[in-house]
């Protein structure tokens, strides 16, 4: 049977001490916070007063309940004052020799069964462990920001941690309404050592200027679903603490990836350390505060309609799905569509296709009728390139094969007016391969839009070394008016969303082929720790194992990473015939479902 903690303590009140101890006290447990001096205390006890009280606000909490929950916490400057917690949780700067120090006091203080746990992200909790008398009563108990919000806590043993310690805590975390994740001590644990290699590339995408911050973060929100882009989310954690974990998890790994990207040292000595003081990778009105307000990076208002030219016709080429999404995105958005299709067969199902969508939309109220009607009139279909002739925009959406594409753009340049716009779809085929194959390279760009189309949101917009300035401002407003977010950035594999996405997934399947935690355990640290949609393996089943594989072997060797190749693991299951959810079996097995 579990151990039952009656009282805890809890050393730092900085913001995640403070949220640590809110949850303990939520809970009905008996709270001693520590700071060691009376003006840090005062700050503990506003991070306890504003989260309790924004509780109120949103109804979440009555006054009553926030009261009495304060009440249960009592502010010390005296670590002696712990001398009869059945738990104390660590959380101060990430700094060893200070963890350690504190380590080396409890032992002291604190009564001989009493559990110590620290609640570093990234630090090795065997060293900290080591500075004690106790080490089998030492483990990790790593809570997520914000503490009273985020249900995630990944409890991490070391090789001499007792197994009861580990089921009291991992018992205690279940009573708090927490998803405990139990793992061994290794760098970052599950959630940051897959999380900090992701939001470490997107900086180094942002420091080589290969796109902007905000369509960043608007590709990695919209593209992927998640809660947060990853540079809004660095200035949420704080660049000093993210530079810190990288630090410490390249130094255990001396894995590149994790390697700080240098812009992040650069921003922290310039004080720029997120919204804890206000600028970071974007501006806020002030120290500790949400709210982005405008500084010199920020876009001018409009400046996607700078340059646009006027157009009206389009050419959609293809028969899949893409192809009739993008038929009808561009229908509803009052343009004149002409589909070509390899045969009338083809075309009708394109068009039945697009009824089909349109009238779900109807049945669900999100279009009338008659615009319903009046988008299907707008759509017209040909089995004659012949007749793309007279279209302002030409988008290419077949198979992804090179040499198809770059005969069909060949072909295109013969055929289509002076002046008019070729565009491709790909997702990883170089866009400059398709220009080349054409006489007007300064005229082609790529739409990658995502699949549902006209459901998904976001399309990359992507400029080649040859591309006009006035055709990525003329497709980036075609974009718009179809209700579109344009994200824009230059020609190279896996644009914005994979190439962020794809390396995350593959870091994953490391993990799980290093025996370190099982599919569902790390598909939990990441979906309840990190708020992701979807945690990495049942995102690989569902897109196909091949299609992963493709993309990331498209990576490694584009980018030489030796991080990008593919892992063994994810390799093998592709040569088996493991697919994923087409095939019934991926990572997980379907056939029973």
């Amino acid at each position: 049977m579990a151990r039952e903690f009656s009282t805890v303590g809890v050393v730092g009140l900085g913001t995640m001490g403070a949220g640590i101890a809110e949850v303990f006290a939520r809970e009905g447990l008996q709270v001693v916070g520590v700071e060691p001096t009376e003006q840090a205390l005062e700050r503990g006890r506003g991070h306890l007063r504003h989260s309790t009280d924004r509780a109120v606000t949103r109804g979440k909490l009555s006054e009553a309940d926030r009261d009495a929950l304060v009440a249960r916490v009592t502010f010390t400057t005296s670590m002696d004052d712990l001398a009869e917690a059945d738990l104390v949780v660590e959380a101060v700067p990430e700094r060893l020799d200070l963890k350690q120090e504190v380590f080396a006091a409890l032992d002291k203080i604190c009564k001989p069964d009493a559990v110590l746990a620290t609640n570093t992200s990234s630090l090795s909790v065997t060293e900290i462990s080591v500075a004690t008398g106790r080490p089998s009563k030492v483990l990790g108990m790593h809570f997520f920001n914000p503490a009273p919000v985020l249900k995630l806590v990944e409890v991490v043993r070391t090789v001499v941690t007792e197994p009861e310690v580990v089921e009291d805590v991992k018992a205690l975390a279940a009573r708090l309404g927490k998803v405990p994740v139990v793992i061994g001590d290794k760098a970052g644990f599950i959630a940051n050592a897959l999380l900090f290699g992701y939001l470490n590339h997107a900086v180094s995408m942002y420091e080589s200027r290969y796109a902007s911050r905000e369509d960043i973060d608007a590709a990695m929100r919209m593209g992927c679903g998640y809660p947060m882009g990853p540079l809004a989310l660095l200035d949420l954690i704080g660049l000093d603490t993210a530079y810190e974990i990288l630090d410490t998890m390249y130094r255990q790994s001396r894995d590149r990836l994790h390697a700080p990207t240098p812009i992040l040292k650069q921003m922290v000595t310039a004080g720029q350390r997120g919204r804890k003081t206000g600028r970071g990778f974007y501006t806020y009105e002030a120290a500790d505060s949400p709210v982005v307000v405008g500084d010199e990076l920020t876009p001018a208002s409009g400046h996607h309609g700078a340059g646009a030219r006027a157009l009206e016709t389009i050419g959609v080429v293809g028969s899949g799905t893409m192809a009739a999404g993008i038929v009808e995105v561009l229908a509803k958005a009052g343009y004149d569509v002409l589909c070509v299709t390899r045969g009338e067969e083809k075309l009708a199902r394109v068009r039945a296709t697009v009824e089909r969508s349109l009238e779900k939309a109807v049945l669900r109220g999100k279009l009338e009728e008659d615009d319903r009607d009046a988008a299907l009139g707008r759509v017209h279909g040909s089995s004659r390139l012949d007749d793309l002739a007279d279209r302002d925009l030409v988008i290419e959406a077949v198979v992804e094969e090179l040499s198809v594409k770059q005969a069909l753009f060949s072909t295109f340049d013969e055929i289509c007016k002076p002046g008019a716009i070729l565009a491709t779809t790909t997702s990883s085929l170089p866009v400059i391969d398709m220009a080349a194959a054409t006489g007007r390279a300064s005229q082609v760009v790529g739409l990658h839009f995502f699949n549902p189309a006209p459901v998904m949101t976001l399309v990359e917009v992507v400029r080649t070394v040859s591309t006009s300035d006035d055709v990525v401002a003329t497709v980036k407003a075609v974009v718009t008016r179809a209700g579109k977010h344009a994200v824009e950035c230059g020609d190279r594999a896996g644009f914005i969303v994979n190439a962020l996405l794809f390396p995350y997934l593959n870091d994953a399947v490391k993990m799980l082929q290093a025996h370190y935690a099982g599919v569902e355990d790390i598909d939990s640290a990441m979906i309840v720790g990190c708020g992701y949609p979807m945690g990495p393996f049942d995102l690989l089943d569902v897109v196909g194992l091949d299609v992963a594989h493709a993309i990331q072997r498209s990576l490694y060797l584009e980018f030489r990473e030796p991080g990008f190749a593919p892992a063994p693991l994810l390799e093998q299951l592709v040569t088996a015939g493991y697919l994923g959810r087409k095939t019934g079996r991926g990572f997980r097995d379907y056939s029973a479902t």
